[in-house]
């Protein structure tokens, strides 16, 4: 990866993720990216590199799920994408990366479960058989316990997952990020960038205020060389638990996310609604998808899913 690749070059005072200076000139204060140039992780080859490379080269399938603004549902997304694949007979992998606030282990029900280290490396989890999960909620004891660590010890932790995890062969490893543009997304595509990862897919609502956001997310994706695979639209409309109309909650007065993929020249994959039994599943950890299979947004999620799948052309058709 060359300088001009990462996106840590934001003005004109940057001195470049390589400069011994890096994260410690006058240019850098302030910048988002300012902890992990420090820590020179970017700034040579990195010798874990190669059994990155060797874990990684086991999957077919890499997809980040990014999304600018906390709080769009995006760890709903990734886990019901995930669980999509794995219901569809593909091997697959869900790796979350949201360090300070991991919630995959809670929407798939997998709260309590731990990691454990074998001959080949650190095991997953795996909610099915063809599902392995790894996430740092396995790594802490109690949930409610806050992860307060610099930049540095992410990337660390980041690496370790790459590199230690024995994901095996994976027909796709769905990558769940957190909101932002900073460490953990630099780690992440760094230690993809190799092993050529397929794109991103952004989440958004409909407000201004979030698509703002997936602009800059739009932005670093095409700053970094990850293709942006698509952009799903969530809680557009709300639906009544009751009499089943939807009614429109979070106003898309700019044209939402459909008018935004038109102006930056990135695909619409659809609009999932507001639901209310989304929410309540994933706090109870299960699929809703299973549990209402007539409602309006699961018919929405299988759609966009649907959409996904078409866009890798060495998926079974039968499967698909």
């Amino acid at each position: 990866m060359s300088d001009s690749d990462l996106p840590t070059e934001r003005n004109s005072d940057c001195v470049g993720p390589r400069s011994e200076e890096a994260g410690m000139a006058e240019g850098c204060k302030g910048c988002p990216s300012q902890a992990i140039c420090a820590s020179g992780a970017l700034r040579g080859p990195d010798p874990a590199m190669p059994e990155i490379n060797s874990r990684m080269a086991q999957v077919k399938h890499k997809i980040l799920v990014l999304s600018g603004k906390g709080g769009v549902g995006k760890s709903t997304f990734s886990s019901q994408l995930a669980l999509h694949f794995q219901k569809k007979s593909f091997e697959t992998g869900l790796l979350d990366v949201d360090i300070c606030g991991p919630s995959i282990p809670t929407i798939l029900g997998l709260e309590g479960e731990q990691i454990h280290k074998s001959g080949s490396g650190w095991d997953p989890v795996y909610a099915e058989d063809n599902l392995a999960v790894v996430s740092v909620g396995f790594l802490i004891d109690d949930p409610t316990e806050a992860v307060i660590w610099r930049g540095p010890k992410k990337n660390s932790l980041i690496k370790l997952f790459m590199k230690d995890v024995a994901w095996g062969a994976l027909d796709f490893l769905v990558v769940d990020t957190p909101p932002g543009t900073s460490d953990e997304h630099l780690s992440i595509v760094t230690y993809l960038k190799e092993s050529n990862p397929d794109g991103a897919i952004l989440i958004t609502t409909p407000p201004e205020v979030a698509l703002l956001d997936v602009r800059k997310e739009i932005n670093f994706c095409k700053k970094v060389g990850i293709p942006v695979l698509g952009v799903v639209e969530n809680m557009s409309g709300f639906v009544c638990p009751k009499c089943k109309v939807t009614s429109e909650i979070f106003p898309a007065n700019t044209g939402g996310a459909r008018q935004m993929c038109i102006d930056m020249d990135v695909p619409f994959l659809g609009s999932i609604p507001l639901d209310p039994i989304v929410a309540q599943s994933c706090d109870q950890g299960k699929s809703f998808q299973e549990t209402f299979p007539d409602s309006k947004a699961t018919a929405a999620y299988q759609e966009i899913f649907s959409k996904i799948l078409n866009l890798f052309p060495d998926v079974p058709m039968e499967l698909n």
